[in-house]
């Protein structure tokens, strides 16, 4: 079992703008004085630009269009709906927002089969959309997949007995807890725990100052210090600028590298781009219109493929 994957999915925007069902809850999300068709037109630049970039160092994207035959705003971030795993198993999720449910297609299922890899089973928990029940892929969950554990910060896009259900189903050890970002001075639930941590396969980077129950901060600590992973720390601020919104993969040489987006990188200091380059070489590429009209990052526009070839 390996914690990377060199194949990642990724899916080009059609009519990529701000998503007024998603800001409800989303407090990355920002206004943009652009015109919805010039966001768009910017986002394209910045998806092609970065799937070049990621292919130039030898990892392979899978990339599919969206579609114009519906409204989906959120498109690009493809991992909130699904996963997939290397027992060729493929998770469904449910999804907040109307309009991102319009997401799933078949249609991509079909693609990924075509570019050689198995899918022998589907685990759908999208009926739980029916109760208002959600828990959005790997948005939600961060998996320890050589470790087998799975956490999980709750919100009202991160359901707790749901994410047990899926810990039970994949035979993970649940992890759960919750974490604030500060909103008009109040503590608010952050909408996806990928973007206050990223776990990679000797470290993770997460802000721990999210986590603001004591004792629930130190359970996450010694889970992830009994898997031997360094822990480097992050500020709020550093996490407003998508620093936990990272994601490691490999290529087919078996390079490691950590994607994120320029803002991201920026936010570092050099202690930590130091802890990070020592384990993997950095990617970042600018993101900023996807950013900051779609409140998420690099790790949001990527799908890890795991599932086993032909």
């Amino acid at each position: 079992m390996k914690q990377t994957t060199s194949t990642i999915l990724m899916v080009r925007p059609v009519n990529f703008r701000k998503n007024e069902q998603t800001a409800v809850n989303n407090f990355f999300q920002q206004d943009i004085d652009l015109q919805n068709e010039e966001i768009n037109k910017k986002a394209k630049a910045e998806f092609d630009a970065y799937v070049f970039k990621l292919r130039s160092f030898g990892i392979q994207v899978i990339v599919v269009s969206d579609n114009e035959e519906f409204n989906t705003p959120d498109s690009i971030f493809p991992n909130n709906w699904i996963s997939f795993h290397s027992n060729g198993t493929v998770g469904l999720y449910p999804m907040f927002a109307e309009n991102r449910r319009l997401e799933r297609r078949e249609d991509i299922l079909e693609q990924i089969e075509k570019e050689g890899f198995i899918i022998k089973n589907i685990m759908d928990y999208t009926s739980a959309e029916e109760e208002n029940i959600f828990l959005e892929g790997t948005g939600s969950i961060i998996l320890d997949r050589v470790n087998s554990k799975a956490y999980c910060a709750l919100s009202p896009r991160a359901d707790e007995e749901l994410f047990i259900e899926f810990c039970e189903d994949f035979e993970y050890t649940p992890v759960i807890f919750t974490a604030n970002q500060t909103v008009n001075n109040s503590r608010e639930a952050i909408y996806h725990t990928n973007v206050m941590m990223c776990i990679a396969d000797t470290f993770v980077v997460i802000c721990l100052d999210a986590i603001d129950d004591k004792k629930e901060r130190k359970n996450v600590v010694k889970h992830l210090k009994e898997d031997g992973k360094q822990v480097i720390e992050i500020s709020e601020a550093q996490m407003h600028s998508f620093a936990g919104n990272m994601l490691q993969v490999h290529n087919a040489n078996n390079e490691s590298f950590l994607l994120m987006s320029q803002a991201a990188f920026d936010s570092l200091n050099a202690s930590q781009i130091a802890k990070i380059e020592n384990r993997s070489k950095i990617i970042s590429s600018s993101l900023k219109t996807i950013e900051t009209c779609g409140g998420g990052s690099a790790r949001c526009m990527m799908a890890e493929v795991f599932l086993p070839k032909n």
